[in-house]
């Protein structure tokens, strides 16, 4: 060998021995850092941040946020280290801050919670009907044929007394020779034949004034002459001219229209405000400036399914007959007692459909939903039984978007959070503070068996979607059977979860991954 190729051999292993020396250099360096920073991770490490400058409220576990601790530290749950979580983070405690630049941009405006004495009122909508203990049906009292008709039409009006028909009655010819016949005859007991045949013409449907009237007279009255017995209308006509009828045949049927009914639809959570008796004022639309009084005669008992509403009568004086069947009536029913109420306008409360939710301010800039109980409803706005009090204010324009976001940041988790008091975190090993078990049944990943120990397996798998989870490395349960024989250290497997007591997970199936070892 050369001097020139000693020379290049010489400055390549001196090159060599620099890179390994700068590399374990880099190492020892990286080693020391990460030794420093676990250093002052932990328990007796400073509690403020040198990044922000504020002090933690307590540090987390993002995979398991329900359990919260005091010190920072490694988690006991994942391979990883605990987060801190500051006093001022949005969306901590249920809260969602919103600047005041961006409140006047989505036109977010508030009101005040109020306390008002009102009175138990209640406003419902009814239609008009007729009277149904105001009706006369007119019958046929004998045989006969109709010869002259004076009603020709439903709903024509007619008065009391008026004729509605003359009928043409065979039958009473007979009875009434028979009673003339008697009356002329002179001897003993004639007396006894004269009031039989008197009886059989009012057995034959003669009144007692057309029987005072042949005993008058001396003629025979062969046309009998229907009278109306009310005022009203004509509802029902199944007569006609030259028609042959029997006895009790219907000929007429009137309704009276001195009173009404209005069938009100009251909704059925307002349906205790409403009593027998209690007075009613209506108001029609036709008659402006006219006011009914009535009284709730009737409450049925039955509940249309699907407008959800209580069907009340109400009975109206009408005695000029401006009301008539088919209009539809505006009722008010106020209660003489009165009480003061907590009231929200309407427009704040958000309906979810199994819950009422309000969203109220809570500092500048800040806001937090909350449950209440919703009562009557009234010129637009809405008693409030429970949830909030006096001085509170509430949302009533763009709590649409508030609701959506404090959805979106799990407002109801954290909500349910802020009960559970802080744990000091145990050493990895052997966790003293377990987290409450997940909602979710079961779960499905895959992943590469790293260990397995006898109550024990570790597995490093892919995200799980179910449980909001990355790719990471952690320790199982082994189920009570035992672990499938086919699966050993180092194999794919397909696997599912399920929650167990202390907050731990446990493996229910497990089969290894085909065409992998």
């Amino acid at each position: 060998m050369n001097n020139k190729n000693k020379i290049a051999l010489s400055g390549a292993i001196v090159v060599a021995v620099l890179a390994v020396a700068g590399f374990g250099l880099y190492r020892f360096g990286m080693h020391r850092g990460m030794a420093m920073s676990t250093d002052m991770a932990l328990p007796g490490a400073a509690t403020t941040t040198a990044t922000n400058g504020k002090k933690p409220l307590y540090w987390h576990d993002p995979m398991v946020p329900g359990q919260k601790f005091d010190k920072p530290g490694k988690s006991p749950f994942m391979d990883m280290m605990l987060v801190p979580v500051y006093g001022g983070d949005e969306g901590d405690d249920g809260k969602v801050v919103i600047s005041s630049r961006m409140q006047q941009n989505l036109g977010i405006r508030t009101a005040e919670v109020t306390r008002e004495s009102t009175a138990n009122t209640l406003d419902a909508v009814g239609s008009i009907g007729f009277n149904e203990r105001d009706i006369a049906v007119v019958q046929a009292r004998s045989n006969g044929f109709i010869e002259r008709l004076y009603v020709r039409a439903t709903l024509d009006p007619v008065k009391k007394g008026q004729v509605l028909a003359e009928l043409y009655v065979p039958d009473w010819i007979a009875a009434q020779e028979e009673f003339l016949s008697a009356r002329r005859l002179q001897g003993s007991g004639i007396n006894n034949l004269v009031d039989a045949a008197r009886q059989r013409m009012r057995l034959a449907g003669m009144s007692e004034a057309q029987v005072r009237l042949v005993e008058s007279t001396g003629k025979l009255q062969t046309r009998s002459t229907v009278i109306a017995p009310i005022s009203g209308v004509v509802t029902e006509l199944t007569a006609r001219e030259g028609m042959t009828v029997m006895t009790g045949a219907p000929l007429f049927k009137l309704n009276g229209l001195s009173t009404v009914w209005v069938n009100a639809e009251v909704p059925e959570n307002s349906a205790a405000q409403m009593q027998l008796g209690a007075t009613i004022e209506a108001r029609v639309a036709s008659l402006p400036s006219a006011l009914f009084n009535g009284k709730v005669s009737a409450i049925l008992p039955e509940v249309n399914a699907v407008t959800r509403t209580l069907k009340a009568r109400i009975e109206l004086a009408n005695p000029r007959g401006l009301l008539v069947p088919g209009m539809f009536a505006t009722l008010h029913f106020a209660s003489a007692t009165s009480a003061e109420k907590l009231m929200i306008p309407s427009e704040a409360v958000i309906q979810t459909g199994t819950r009422s939710v309000v969203m109220v301010e809570q500092g500048v800039g800040k806001f937090v939903p909350v449950d209440v109980v919703i009562g009557t409803e009234r010129n637009g706005k809405s008693e409030v039984r429970k949830g909030l009090a006096i001085g509170q204010k509430v949302v009533v324009s763009g709590q649409f978007l508030i609701d959506s976001e404090a959805s979106l940041k799990g407002s109801q988790m954290r909500m349910s959070d802020a009960a559970i008091p802080p744990a000091t975190p145990a050493a990895p090993a052997a966790p003293a503070v377990q987290p409450a078990p997940v909602a979710d049944p079961v779960h499905h990943g895959v992943g590469k068996i790293e260990k397995i120990d006898p109550d024990q397996v570790t597995i490093s798998h892919g995200p799980i979607t179910s449980l909001q989870w990355g790719p990471m490395t952690m320790g199982f349960q082994v189920p009570a059977n035992g672990l499938p024989k086919n699966v050993a250290v180092g194999d794919t497997v397909n696997f599912d979860i399920k929650a167990v007591k202390d907050g731990q997970f446990a493996i229910t199936t497990m089969t290894p991954v085909a065409g992998k070892p």
